[in-house]
């Protein structure tokens, strides 16, 4: 396993590097339907073939500055929608839509030059006047980006002084402005067809979608106009959804499949031994939990709260539902975090405790309780054993196996007791200041500290702050926290530039190629 990286950086400071792809190879193929799937065999030197990736679910939408589920990115991040900045695997910021920038010495002006050869996809030009459209509506009031309160409400003025030149006005520094600028929530949009962006995305990316099959595949080739698109090695992708374990396992078997993400189940020994096959153990920035519905009794007591946390075996967890790979967490924060700490000992595996917390806080025992399980295979695998391990402190738990638009119109939108569910997005501590996030958690006193943390200029005192976040949220036993993934990815010999680690959830297909 290599080391892990944080997905920060030092304070801002000028960029010139420019965002360069691998050397062009010459195109051999035409563009594909949908359904295709890979060749069994092993490609040949230097093929373009498409490449075939399975991921666990499906998108709802191929606009990630609307939609939440991280899935949406995997998709279309890089391959289509590109933003200013680019994360890469190791955590670091390079240019991408933005070939340089500036910042002001107080950290609150930062100066975007475009590049000036950049086309979206039906050949009109990218200019300055596409960001601002995109982050205007990004602002606008009722938007659903998920970014809103960490990126964009803190941008006070979006200046475009040159047609290739973007100037933000921040309220307050953000240390991590660059990264953010480099997530899905902030990819440029064509100002004409944003509205048709959730089912017909029109990017700068390499690749264009040109086919959706629902419940089956999406399939992305080259687009045209695109700078990239003569320059990546791959003709393009697919993109399978298959959440079955079995199913998985057995697409797996015939060869159907390329690169499998997120296969963290007690298969993945078959297939190390397997030689058309290697196998990818990275990081990540995910926060897997057991989430809790502030808005319905008991759970609005502390009390209860503490209970369900002193209920789970973090490391039996890890151990039987992920096979071992992951690490306990205790707050909101991932060991890839600049400034984590270690809060998982503050509540330690003990049924004994955690029942004498349900009877201080009156609760007549067994408490019934709806545990929500999104189809992902940590949560079909975990399900049962967070069911188990409540049962032990009085509670039980009454599984319910969702299908993901379900989960995303039920649990996500505040419909639910309790659900197993993994956020990935590094960062995204501020969440718990919105009492209209899902969970319902309602704190002026948290709301108040990430505001201080917010304005805090001094790194000493930020870092304290950073420090005070994570020991609140677990002090109030906002939620369960149980592990933070290791990245466990299947992918077939031969295929070269799959991330192992992932700062963020993405696929960069034009990075990828067949040695």
């Amino acid at each position: 396993m290599s080391p892990s990286y944080p997905p920060c950086f030092d304070p801002p400071r000028p960029a010139t590097a420019l965002l360069t792809r691998r050397e062009s190879i010459a195109r051999a193929a035409a563009l594909w339907a949908v359904g295709a799937t890979a060749a069994q065999a092993q490609p040949s030197a230097g093929s373009q073939r498409p490449v075939t990736l399975n991921l666990s679910l499906e998108p709802n939408s191929l606009d990630p500055t609307v939609a939440a589920a991280a899935a949406v990115g995997e998709v279309v991040h890089y391959n289509v929608l590109e933003g200013l900045t680019r994360v890469e695997e190791n955590g670091s910021v390079s240019p991408l839509l933005a070939e340089s920038w500036q910042a002001s010495p107080d950290g609150r002006a930062f100066s975007f030059r475009l590049r000036p050869d950049v086309r979206f996809h039906d050949g009109s030009a990218l200019d300055a006047a596409a960001v601002r459209f995109s982050f205007e509506r990004a602002q606008a009031p009722g938007s659903s980006n998920k970014a809103r309160r960490a990126l964009f409400d803190n941008i006070a003025a979006i200046e475009t002084p040159h047609v290739h030149t973007v100037t933000l006005t921040l309220h307050r520094p953000d240390a991590h402005l660059l990264f953010r600028l480099g997530e899905a929530t902030a990819v440029i949009l064509h100002p004409a067809s944003a509205a048709q962006a959730a089912s017909a995305p029109v990017g700068t990316g390499p690749y264009q979608v040109t086919g959706w099959q629902r419940g089956h595949s999406i399939a992305l080739a080259r687009a045209p106009h695109a700078r990239a698109a003569q320059q990546v090695p791959l003709d393009g992708a697919v993109f399978r959804f298959i959440h079955d374990l079995q199913a998985r396992e057995a697409a797996l078997e015939a060869g159907e499949v390329d690169l499998f993400f997120q296969f963290a189940t007690s298969s993945v020994r078959r297939f190390r031994g397997d030689r058309r096959y290697q196998v990818l153990i990275g990081n990540s920035s995910g926060k897997g939990m057991l989430a809790l519905n502030h808005r319905r009794p008991p759970l609005n007591d502390v009390r209860v709260r503490r209970a369900i946390t002193h209920a789970i075996d973090r490391e039996g967890f890890i151990r039987r539902a992920l096979d071992g790979h992951g690490t306990a967490i205790g707050s909101h924060f991932a060991p890839t975090d600049a400034g984590y700490l270690h809060m998982e000992s503050l509540y330690p595996y003990d049924p004994a405790r955690a029942r004498a917390l349900l009877r201080e806080a009156g609760v007549r025992t067994p408490l019934r309780l709806q545990l929500a399980l999104p189809p992902v295979p940590y949560a079909l695998s975990g399900g049962e054993v967070v069911a188990e391990y409540l049962a032990k402190a009085g509670i039980q738990a009454e599984l319910r196996r969702m299908q993901w638009h379900e989960w995303l119109d039920g649990p996500f939108r505040g419909d639910f007791d309790i659900t197993l569910i993994n956020h990935v997005e590094p960062l995204d501590y501020l969440i718990y200041t919105d009492p209209g996030y899902y969970f319902g958690y309602d704190s002026p006193a948290f709301r108040a500290l990430a505001e201080q943390h917010a304005l805090a200029e001094h790194p000493r005192a930020r870092q304290q702050l950073f420090a005070q976040l994570q020991r609140h949220l677990a002090r109030d036993a906002v939620n369960a926290w149980i592990f933070t993934p290791d990245l466990v990815t299947v992918v077939r010999k031969g295929l070269r530039g799959a991330w192992m680690n992932y700062p963020i959830f993405a696929h960069d297909i034009g990075a990828m190629w067949w040695e």
